[in-house]
């Protein structure tokens, strides 16, 4: 490597480094990722210790007593008329259900005390249908009703198994392969913008303050912008690989330390018996695949090599456009508008990605994880399901000959851009520089 973009590197890395908020953040991180990863299964734990109240006035005289209260929900029936029950109510809410709700020719109404509860309209729902059904099932006078009911009544959980793999059984989790595929686009989303705004933020500072023309003076152009694209991503791949060894620190030892030893003999249990077997198990199959998953340090550790590679070339790739537009104008507030180049490709990245997370085999996912813009966030996303090691080294090749690509035509708007001042340059003129030799 070339002396000058060595010292520009080591600038621009060390520079950066010792910051506070690179040391704060490099902690930090990784205790974030964990906590979005487990937010879901805590809200779960947790929704249900609220207990919402509910008054009901039942002029039908059916449903009321049919419906039935548990740890998050507690009906009351009232039998004064509606319009006192509703002036006098200290309850979450007042359920109204008229006379004739068993022809289905009105509704019932429910009148919020408080901000209105997803959870509490869908159980209201769901009982209500279902007693006015097993009402309208009464009224046909089957024999042993109920002890057909509970006869064709069927809970069936779903164990996957990934089938790619010949020589063993590998267990696999959707849910929680959608949670990591969505938190890895949504990190390689901050990555991209952050990272590639600070090459663009610095070239503009150094600009305004005509530092570049005194450093130009001993090192070409083109060095210098490979310089600060490489140490500002240095600097990330360095905050990478430290998370990389933390989560492997925490999945190796941290976990299995909070895992109930209930849970820690099921997982036990699970794991010797395969695809079969888990049928006797008191934990759910879906977390314990996830917990089978996030224990498994080689796995960590092969998601974080993965991200590592699609994160320097996406870095190195938008960082290129950055430069070319931070060299290009004099201030932030010109350079904002030049941004959204970049910046719409990064937001079609993430809604790709999310997409990918949801059906990650499909021909969008697919393709949009060829295309080197948004490849980083989607392919990402797609990872954590398995994906073909072919369509992976597909997607790093040309990712990286597009970043190759980029530098080139970035330097040429570098070398020209970094010595204009005061005023914006047009999207021809920008062309024009491109052609100098």
């Amino acid at each position: 490597m070339n002396k000058n973009i060595s010292l520009v590197i080591q600038r621009e890395f060390l520079e950066r480094v010792s910051k506070k908020s690179f040391i704060i953040t490099t902690i930090l991180m990784p205790v974030l990722m964990l906590a979005l990863m487990a937010t879901p299964a805590l809200i779960m734990a947790f929704a249900g210790n609220e207990a919402k109240t509910v008054d009901i006035v039942d002029e039908s005289l059916v449903i009321a007593p049919a419906l039935k209260s548990d740890d998050g929900i507690k009906y009351i029936t009232c039998t004064q008329p509606l319009d006192s029950v509703r002036a006098n109510s200290t309850a979450d809410a007042v359920l109204f259900i008229p006379k004739d709700v068993m022809d289905g020719k009105k509704a019932i109404q429910l009148y919020n005390n408080e901000a209105s509860s997803m959870t509490l309209e869908s159980n209201i729902r769901d009982q209500v249908n279902g007693i006015i059904e097993n009402i309208r099932l009464e009224s046909y006078d089957i024999a042993n009703l109920d002890q057909i009911l509970k006869e064709v009544e069927s809970d069936v959980s779903i164990q996957s198994y990934d089938n790619t793999s010949k020589d063993e059984e590998k267990e696999s989790s959707t849910i929680l392969s959608y949670i990591l595929g969505t938190v890895l686009t949504f990190f390689l989303y901050m990555c991209l913008l952050l990272y590639g705004q600070m090459v663009m933020t610095s070239i503009i500072e150094e600009k305004n303050n005509r530092v570049l023309e005194i450093v130009v003076s001993s090192v070409k152009p083109t060095q210098l912008m490979l310089g600060k694209i490489c140490g500002i991503g240095l600097v990330a791949v360095t905050q990478i690989v430290i998370w990389g060894v933390l989560l492997a620190a925490l999945s190796a030892f941290v976990l299995p330390a909070l895992t109930p030893d209930s849970v820690a003999a099921d997982l036990s249990a699970m794991n010797a018996a395969g695809a079969a077997g888990t049928e006797s198990l008191g934990t759910p199959v879906e977390l314990l695949q996830a917990l089978s998953i996030l224990g498994n340090v080689g796995y960590i550790i092969q998601i974080f090599g993965l991200l590592l590679l699609f994160l320097v070339g996406g870095f190195m790739l938008y960082a290129a456009v950055y430069a070319a537009i931070g060299s290009a104008v004099d201030n932030i507030q010109d350079a904002g508008q030049l941004q959204s180049v970049v910046v719409m490709p990064i937001i079609l990245g993430i809604v790709f990605g999310m997409m990918a997370a949801s059906d990650p085999s499909s021909q969008l996912s697919l393709w949009t994880s060829m295309i080197p813009f948004t490849s980083p966030m989607v392919m990402m996303a797609r990872i954590p399901f398995g994906v073909p090691g072919w369509q992976i080294t597909v997607s790093l090749i040309i990712l990286y000959a597009s970043f190759f690509a980029m530098v080139w035509v970035a330097a040429k708007i570098y070398r020209v851009g970094i010595f204009m001042y005061g005023k914006k340059p047009s999207v021809k003129e920008l062309i024009r520089w491109m052609r100098y030799k």
